[in-house]
């Protein structure tokens, strides 16, 4: 007698999750294996940070003052007829969003609790080498994009990392390599999506909500599935407008929150300046000494600003922008602002208030550590900080529910989008309702592994980087762009100059 087609169903999804949950484990054991106490993942993301900061001579320096200058639009009359579906600022607002989240107020929390305030210097030194790592991927990303002229949805032009691995490896006569690293760098951006973006966001922007307001999580998880819904569905176009709205509030309100503490403890900020220099170098041996603390501080930045991670090159492609090391330029800021600035400011407040040293908030989580911080000088300022948490992980979802999308039409069509939309939104009232560890835990490796293949090909393909970024200098000095001003071109003979 032949096996009931449910048992044989059950008996086959009870096998499929047996192999999901072991390859879950081997990625993880993989990523996470340590070299003398520091996790492989770390390594390979501070030494590639590292490494392009001194190829490109100091790029997050030298080219600081000209990627804000093309951010101020100083560069937009000789763009506005260049292919692409959004603006530099789009662009920047929507790498920013994706990674401007729970990081950044539960993270940071995370982070000194651990390796106490010296994880701070180590933090913001980690996002001053990630410029150059954000620089050479984005400049990649607009390298190597495609124009496409599809009618499914609002996409004309696609790039990121899975484009840029197959087609600039196969120009190097390395065409199965490109393939196979491209390959591996989408499946991981859509299970990243699925899992980081969709699931767990929600359930961590949840647990915030609960504290100030009683909302049935069915309830928060289909509200946030029609709103992330009629952001995605609108393409390139409409997610690169809403984010340009949505991160610039939320950051100014976040922001004026923290220079409002900070305003009511200035005496004692030199102080804690000084402590934080003071514990990078000479920690405590609770904090895991020396070592322990610049782990922390490099731990947090990398997953922070997500350099060499390739998720911003998808967002940056987009751009209307005939130069690609252009792009790559303003692509540089985004470590700046997430982690230099909005991660030394929650960090700040966390200090200055002495929430950290308070015994009775021993047992708090990150974001509600942070939360007290807020509370103790402004009272009524956690309900306005859920409702940033809120927005944080809004505009978390809604780019990488983008950057999955465009990992998933590279595996497998324009004309199958639909299908991955239809899981995203899934995943996120899922996530509501439920957070599954394996899930999660798959996501995270994800996530991560995303980073393996990528800085791969970015050591490979850095030479073409290398070029292209001396070539525009020089023709910067020329005079050869539209719309240039005298500063620039100025400012752009003196970068010339040192190359």
């Amino acid at each position: 007698m032949g096996y009931h087609p449910f048992a044989v169903a059950l008996e086959h999804l009870t096998f499929s999750a047996t192999l999901f949950a072991q390859f879950v484990h081997t990625l993880s054991t993989i990523l996470f294996f340590e070299i003398a106490g520091v996790p492989l993942i770390l390594v390979w993301l501070v030494t590639a940070a590292i490494a392009t900061t001194l190829r490109f001579g100091f790029i997050n320096l030298r080219g600081l003052g000209h990627a804000i200058a093309i951010l101020r639009g100083q560069y937009d009359s000789a763009e506005a007829s260049a292919v692409g579906q959004v603006n530099h600022f789009q662009a920047l607002a929507t790498a920013i969003s994706a990674t401007v989240g729970l990081g950044n107020i539960a993270g940071v929390a995370i982070a000194l609790r651990l390796g106490g305030p010296g994880a701070m210097f180590w933090m913001t030194l980690a996002s001053f080498f990630g410029m150059s790592l954000k620089f050479v991927e984005c400049t990649l990303g607009q390298t190597y994009r495609q124009v496409q002229d599809d009618e499914i949805a609002d996409v004309r032009v696609v790039g990121g990392p899975m484009y840029y691995l197959s087609a600039g490896l196969a120009e190097q006569n390395l065409p199965t390599l490109g393939r196979w690293l491209a390959a591996m760098f989408a499946l991981c951006c859509v299970g990243g999506a699925l899992g980081g973006a969709g699931m767990f966001q929600v359930s961590q922007s949840y647990g915030a909500i609960q504290q100030v307001m009683n909302v049935p999580r069915w309830l928060y998880g289909g509200l946030l599935m029609v709103f992330v819904g009629w952001v995605t569905l609108g393409g390139a176009s409409r997610v690169g407008r809403v984010a340009a709205r949505l991160v610039p509030t939320m950051c100014a309100v976040y922001g004026a929150a923290c220079v409002w503490v900070i305003a009511t403890h200035v005496g004692q900020v030199p102080g804690v300046v000084s402590e934080i220099v003071h514990q990078a170098f000479i920690p405590q041996a609770a904090a895991g000494g020396f070592l322990g603390v610049m782990m922390q501080g490099f731990r947090r930045a990398a997953f922070s600003n997500e350099a060499g991670v390739g998720s911003s090159a998808i967002a940056h492609a987009a751009t209307r922008n005939p130069e690609p090391v252009r792009e790559g330029l303003v692509a540089m800021l985004e470590p700046i602002i997430d982690t230099g600035i909005v991660c030394n400011l929650t960090a700040l407040v966390i200090l200055l208030t002495g929430v950290l040293e308070d015994s009775a908030l021993a047992d708090l989580g990150g974001s509600q550590l942070t939360s007290a911080a807020f509370g103790s000088v402004i009272g009524w300022f956690p309900l306005v900080l859920a409702g940033a948490v809120l927005c944080f992980a809004f505009s978390t979802m809604v780019s990488w529910g983008y950057y999955g999308e465009r990992a998933w039409a590279y595996l497998f069509g324009m004309q199958r989008v639909l299908l991955y939309r239809l899981l995203f939104l899934g995943a996120i009232f899922v996530g509501a309702i439920a957070t599954p560890a394996a899930v999660v835990d798959f996501s995270d490796a994800m996530f991560l592994a995303m980073a393996l293949f990528n800085i791969a090909g970015i050591y490979l393909l850095s030479g073409r980087v290398k070029q292209d970024l001396r070539s525009y200098w020089v023709r910067l000095r020329a005079g050869d762009f539209e719309g240039v001003e005298t500063a620039a071109a100025t400012t752009g003979d003196a970068q010339a100059s040192t190359l």
